[in-house]
């Protein structure tokens, strides 16, 4: 009588899946640090504690602006991009943001479109040229729609560049902030870190 090994279930989308997860759990443990951050600790003031959170607030809020812009540029990226700005609204939340920005419909040529008109102006406005009105309308304010890469690969990577250097920020923090809120902050690059991997996978 002959042995049937059982089956073998496919590692992709699990990994990616309990990847996810991870990272959610990793910041529901800390969610509620911000109330119990406020008051002075070990010397510290309040105010600098604040500044903090109000910093982390704006760069996940920033970061889910960022996702929202891919996802509206690039609809197939829906399915896998929705969990991960998920995550990071709930990173915005945590920090006692909103978790959205207000934010224009992004798409890859949108903001082409907009330096075309921009050139078509005329001449004797105050922003003359088109080059400079393109690269100041990517950070010029909250408002400002992010510029998303034509290409899938290319806003996938770009995503993963963004969420490493939120990661790299937040792991300098942690030594300027007290401990309840470094704590939160390490769990929410832990999660930044996990986002990143799998987009860099996603992007190859």
């Amino acid at each position: 009588m002959s042995f049937t090994p059982p089956p073998r279930t496919p590692s992709g989308p699990r990994r990616r899946s309990l990847l996810t997860s991870a990272a959610g759990a990793a910041v529901l443990v800390g969610c509620s640090a911000p109330e119990s951050s406020s008051p002075v600790t070990a010397g510290r003031s309040p105010s600098a504690a604040d500044a903090a959170l109000a910093r982390a607030a704006r760069q996940s809020e920033t970061l889910a602006a960022r996702y929202a812009a891919v996802i509206a540029a690039h609809p197939p990226l829906a399915k896998r991009l929705d969990p991960l700005r998920t995550e990071v609204v709930r990173h915005a939340q945590a920090f006692g943001g909103t978790g959205s920005r207000p934010s224009a419909s992004p798409s890859a040529s949108s903001s082409t479109s907009s330096s075309a008109s921009s050139s078509a102006s005329p001449s004797g406005s105050a922003s003359a040229s088109p080059s400079a009105s393109v690269t100041s309308s990517a950070p010029a304010s909250a408002s400002s729609s992010p510029v998303v890469p034509a290409r899938e690969k290319d806003a996938l990577a770009d995503l993963a560049a963004a969420e490493l250097a939120l990661v790299d920020r937040r792991t300098k923090a942690l030594l300027d902030v007290p401990g309840e809120l470094a704590r939160l902050l390490a769990s929410v690059a832990a999660a930044g870190a996990a986002h990143a991997f799998l987009l860099t996978k996603e992007a190859k």
